[in-house]
């Protein structure tokens, strides 16, 4: 089964898709991971979110790799790829789909002072979900980026709220 992990910024995916792992021994895939080891070295003041999407979508035709194996070797796939935007999670569902592959949604329903609660901490403490600091800047940006899954995408979903 592939876990499609969604939130906006704080909401606690990466805390969430480890939990779960260890629930059911699956991979977690957590794309706040592979940028900060594969790409972040690189990044430049001048790069912005377009240099951010060209290395998502490099690093996600590889992680769609390793999804084949693991459903092929019966292993749970727990997707931790911020998936803020509609289209984000439907590429994830048509790929499940043409795979015949099951998947499930957990949507992290939390309110926004929690989640900055949340951020303000792990920028402080840079504990085992910390990769990079967020910004207040970043998480306005975050709001207006994140789109609310719809009632069909949450039809039998796991859904959380604090």
């Amino acid at each position: 089964m592939i876990h499609l992990i969604v939130g906006n910024t704080g909401a606690g995916k990466t805390t969430y898709a480890k939990n779960l792992k260890n629930k059911n021994q699956g991979v977690v895939f957590s794309i706040d991971e592979w940028n900060n080891t594969l790409f972040m070295p690189d990044k430049t003041a001048e790069d912005g979110v377009d240099w951010f999407l060209e290395r998502i979508e490099r690093a996600e035709l590889m992680i769609c790799n390793l999804l084949i194996q693991l459903e092929n070797s019966g292993t749970d796939s727990i997707l931790d790829l911020g998936f803020s935007k509609v289209s984000h999670r439907l590429k994830f569902v048509n790929f499940a789909k043409q795979n015949n592959f099951t998947f499930q949604f957990h949507y992290l329903d939390i309110p926004k002072d929690l989640r900055w609660n949340r951020v303000m901490k792990r920028n402080t403490e840079k504990g085992e979900t910390y990769q990079f600091e967020v910004t207040q800047e970043n998480l306005v940006f975050m709001e207006r980026w994140f789109e609310i899954p719809t009632p069909k995408e949450l039809k039998g979903a796991v859904i959380i709220k604090e």
